[in-house]
């Protein structure tokens, strides 16, 4: 790949939240455990709102519906030298599927309050992971049709 060619990861993450409590994945990394929302990269031939149910579903065994688009944020890795462009969407828990096997390297799905969360012994994925949950509490939202697929 040339030095000048240049292209960010997008992916999505689920923002769900009930009963004062976030849904969250224990995942394995190559930086060891860690938490995160349930996210993952785009596909080809997906919008991203079929990516987002894609990956709460594949990591959580939970079916969400969006509701809103919380935001859209970058974070560089400079370890691995990887951009990533997150889409955060603000999504409701639509159902549970308790035979579903997990995603490859999720440990777990585990409902967090924000307190548990900042405190947790469990580093976080990226800083991304406490700063959707904030913008999420401040009552951050855009409308779904804030992204368009043409």
């Amino acid at each position: 790949m040339s030095d000048d060619l240049w292209t960010p990861h997008v992916v999505v993450a689920a923002i769900v939240e009930r009963d004062g409590r976030f849904l969250l994945v224990e995942e394995h990394t190559a930086e060891g455990l860690r938490l995160n929302q349930p996210a993952g990269h785009w596909e080809r031939g997906e919008t991203l709102e079929d990516a987002v149910r894609r990956e709460a579903l594949e990591e959580t065994a939970h079916r969400v519906e969006p509701l809103a688009l919380l935001g859209c944020y970058s974070t560089y890795y400079p370890l691995r030298d990887i951009t990533y462009l997150r889409f955060a969407y603000v999504c409701e828990a639509a159902g549970f599927d308790a035979e579903r096997a997990l995603d490859t390297g999720i440990v777990r799905a585990v409902w967090l309050t924000p307190d548990e969360l900042a405190a947790s012994a469990i580093p976080h994925r990226s800083q991304l992971v406490m700063r959707c949950v904030q913008d999420y509490l401040a009552g951050r939202r855009f409308p779904l049709d804030f992204v368009s697929h043409l």
